[in-house]
């Protein structure tokens, strides 16, 4: 639990420097192949081929590739369909996505997940709801696609690391992740980037940097070790407490408008959302665990 709070405070601030200093002035499929590949020289270093086996390495390659390299793909196109605030509104679905996926993955049903799931998402949208205009339901669907991409590399980890020893050291084999990541990243610049948008100055270089090796190197990490060892209702009322810490971050430092009363009540229904998955979790049967 203790990574997944720590990196909800790291992209809290993440979100705020990318609306500030990058989006709108420096090419988006530029940002993602510098933070993926700063990410990647941060892990390289530490790699250690010999602790996975062939199968396992091209497993967490392929976490990389859709939870990083696809899912910014989509995430990136939506804004060319959609308004800011309904990307906002429409990604606030990742937690049932975990939910349904966790239990299918691991060959159960556990109903408390999706209900904790969806009081997430209501919070999530009692926070962020702003509207919507007409014509947006493909704009929607790519969102979507986003939200899969995301939730598939949460549970795929998890699945992967449960069949792994406890003892193995990640931070030796999580540099595949990142190749996995480079294999979408690098192409998607090359077909997609304009080079006429690359950063102009110090501090966008320098929040590059930071993103690359701090928000994407450490954060993903960080995170995927969370969700490795948090139950699945835990991790996915977590996915969207990014909400509420990413508005009082953005309101405190760069005095942006926020609806104070609704991110108040929307973080109260996502605590109780975390509170009644715990309450649920101490009371279960020891068979049912």
């Amino acid at each position: 639990m203790g990574y997944l709070v720590g990196v909800t405070a790291l992209w809290a601030f993440s979100f705020s420097l990318i609306g500030v200093y990058l989006a709108g002035q420096v090419d988006s499929y530029f940002a993602v192949l510098v933070r993926v590949t700063l990410a990647m020289l941060v892990f390289l270093p530490f790699l250690r081929p010999s602790l996975l086996r062939g199968k396992q390495r091209l497993a967490l390659m392929a976490l990389g590739a859709v939870q990083l390299g696809v899912m910014y793909v989509f995430f990136y196109q939506s804004f060319l369909l959609l308004s800011v605030p309904e990307v906002l509104l429409f990604t606030i679905f990742t937690p049932v996505y975990i939910a349904l996926l966790d239990d299918l993955m691991f060959g159960r049903f556990t109903p408390i997940y999706l209900v904790t799931a969806v009081l997430a998402v209501l919070g999530a949208g009692v926070i962020r709801y702003d509207g919507v205009d007409s014509g947006f339901w493909v704009g929607f669907l790519v969102v979507q696609g986003a939200n899969l991409c995301f939730a598939i590399g949460q549970v795929g980890y998890r699945r992967l690391a449960a069949d792994l020893p406890p003892t193995l050291p990640w931070h030796s084999v999580f540099g595949w992740f990142f190749v996995g990541a480079m294999v979408i990243a690098l192409p998607a610049f090359l077909l997609f980037g304009n080079t006429a948008a690359l950063p102009t100055t110090f501090v966008q270089w320098g929040v590059l940097a930071w993103l690359g090796l701090v928000a994407s190197g450490v954060g993903y990490f960080a995170w995927n070790q969370g969700a490795a060892k948090v139950d699945a209702g835990t991790l996915a009322v977590m996915n969207n407490a990014l909400v509420p810490a990413g508005l009082v971050v953005n309101l405190v430092i760069w005095n942006r408008d926020a609806d104070i009363a609704k991110l108040i009540l929307g973080a109260v229904i996502m605590m109780a959302s975390l509170w009644l998955n715990q309450w649920w979790l101490k009371r279960r049967t020891p068979a049912a665990a």
